[in-house]
């Protein structure tokens, strides 16, 4: 069957003007050209045609039709939604523009959406459910996309505040002993979420919301002997909370509130070989309704490509050490 040759014809209706499908100088063409290059594929007036082996025929005439599904709904296409879309296709999802056309959030002049199928999952799952966890590696959007779906919960008026605290594990939570003002102390800890908070809101808006307590950004220690109503809570860098700090962070959830833990499981860096809570804590929680897992891979990562194939490298070579240990301790086991 698969070396069934085929052809397929492709019209492309006269409200889609072709370079918006074949991109300017063809770029977007070239790069479908590249990720078939078994096929032949021909543009001509509103016509494309596609030929070579039937089902590599098939997928590429699913990839166009994605594409103009994207166009039609009034949004541009680049090369990343187009490399996303044939990724997504290729592994099995048959519908790639409903995950590129999802938006989250306009704000400060772009539009905030997921770009890939665990990342509109993760999304989902948030919008779902009172409790998620996003755990994945850097620049797999968990903490941005987090923050989007918070801002957009505020401008709904489903919740009255957002809350965004991080373990300010490499200070050891000990921030009275750190020179300066109380920001001062904590503010390169928590950089990263006012950086992402600065993206959806107007950032002369941040410091008002902040003094009036709409949006409030704390390290970890400062959530104890509280309860969050009417909140969206993240707590991000969660690889870095003991098992303790993680229940008593679980615990601050108060009614009308929802609540998104992110981390990154390979990336702890508590002292002394403490536990990560968020690598036990799936363990502990697994099977509890209202409470979603969501695992995000360096196929999510929207960085540079380098970046997901740095995390696939990463990913293989610690693979390949534990079943190196595995290995010895077998050998040693049977000496």
């Amino acid at each position: 069957m698969a070396s069934v040759t085929a052809e397929a014809r492709l019209s492309v209706p006269n409200s889609q003007p072709m370079v918006g499908l074949l991109g300017a100088g063809d770029e977007l063409l070239r790069i479908v050209e590249d990720a078939f290059p078994g096929l032949d594929i021909h543009a001509r007036g509103n016509q494309l045609t596609i030929a070579g082996l039937e089902l590599e025929v098939r997928l590429c005439e699913q990839v166009f039709a994605e594409m103009l599904a994207v166009l039609d709904t009034g949004q541009s296409l680049t090369p990343d939604a187009v490399e996303r879309s044939i990724v997504m296709l290729r592994s099995g999802h048959d519908q790639p523009s409903s995950v590129l056309t999802a938006n989250i959030l306009s704000a400060r002049g772009k539009t905030i959406r997921a770009k890939t199928l665990g990342q509109k999952d993760y999304v989902d799952a948030i919008a779902t459910n009172t409790v998620t966890f996003g755990i994945g590696p850097a620049g797999t959007g968990k903490t941005y996309l987090a923050v989007a779906k918070a801002v957009q919960a505020l401008q709904r008026k489903e919740v009255n505040r957002i809350v965004l605290t991080r373990p300010a594990v490499e200070a050891g939570e000990r921030l009275g002993f750190l020179p300066g003002t109380l920001i001062e102390k904590i503010d390169p800890y928590l950089r990263p979420l006012y950086d992402a908070l600065h993206d959806m809101i107007d950032p002369d808006s941040v410091p008002r919301l902040m003094t009036s307590g709409t949006i409030e950004v704390a390290p970890l220690a400062y959530m104890r002997g509280r309860t969050l109503n009417d909140a969206f809570i993240i707590l991000d860098e969660a690889q870095n909370t003991t098992p303790e700090q993680m229940k008593m962070f679980l615990t601050r959830l108060g009614f009308g509130s929802t609540m998104v833990v992110t981390g990154d499981v390979t990336q702890v860096d508590l002292p002394g070989g403490q536990s990560s809570g968020l690598r036990i804590v799936e363990n502990i929680l697994t099977g509890l309704n209202d409470v979603a897992f969501c695992r995000l891979g360096a196929q999510d990562v929207v960085r540079h490509k380098l970046v997901g194939k740095i995390v696939e490298a990463y990913g293989r070579y610690d693979e390949s050490e534990q079943n190196h240990r595995r290995s010895e301790h077998r050998e040693h086991r049977n000496r």
